[in-house]
């Protein structure tokens, strides 16, 4: 088994976990404005992963490239991974590949805890992504706890590259924003991109 075997309903009743549905639950943010190397990047590419209408094509050619400007705009102080495979726990189901890692160590070699946000690419239907993407922030929440770099929140998004969905699991208790937002334009996705990317701290200890 692996995380693309995974409903949301298997995802929730396996790792037993108790769902929240609702709005926003980012805070009002201020305008992340991309840069002309991106506005340039996102004109020339949209139109064409769109014709081409896969999963991969979107994710390499809107996704990748966002999630490397946040990278930018943060100064290289975080990692993105593409395609990286992160078996955390076979036994369990979770194994297998991740569309996209983002994580707190600026190591760029291997992953390394913490993992702040798993995005799973999908060619459109979003809700058919949502319980790969629940598997993989189950999977990122156990990968910090075994590495000692436990964070309150793990956020996840699934995507079609023009259309971004995002969730957070805090514990036990998944929450869902069905807020889609779109690209372009993209600085509100930038804006939260940046924004869990640079708040989610390690959970103080006692």
């Amino acid at each position: 088994m692996s995380y693309r075997e995974f409903t949301w309903s298997k995802a929730k009743q396996d790792f037993g976990l108790q769902t929240i549905e609702g709005d926003r639950f980012f805070p009002v943010l201020p305008e992340v404005q991309p840069s002309s190397l991106l506005q340039e990047i996102l004109k020339r590419n949209i139109p064409w992963a769109i014709a081409v209408g896969n999963e991969k094509a979107r994710s390499e050619a809107i996704i990748n490239p966002i999630l490397l400007e946040v990278k930018q705009i943060l100064e290289k102080k975080i990692s993105v991974f593409s395609g990286e495979d992160f078996n955390v726990d076979p036994g369990a189901g979770l194994n297998g590949t991740c569309d996209f890692l983002v994580s707190k160590s600026p190591e760029q070699i291997a992953v390394e805890a913490p993992v702040l946000v798993v995005v799973e690419a999908k060619k459109e239907d979003l809700k058919r992504g949502m319980g790969q993407c629940l598997a993989e922030m189950v999977a990122a929440q156990r990968f910090n706890q075994a590495n000692q770099q436990v964070i309150p929140t793990i956020y996840g998004s699934v995507s079609t590259g023009t259309v971004w969905r995002f969730l957070k699991l805090e514990d036990s208790i998944v929450t869902v924003d069905f807020t889609d937002y779109p690209v372009p334009p993209v600085e509100q996705v930038l804006s939260i991109l940046v924004w869990i990317t640079s708040n989610n701290s390690e959970k103080e200890t006692d």
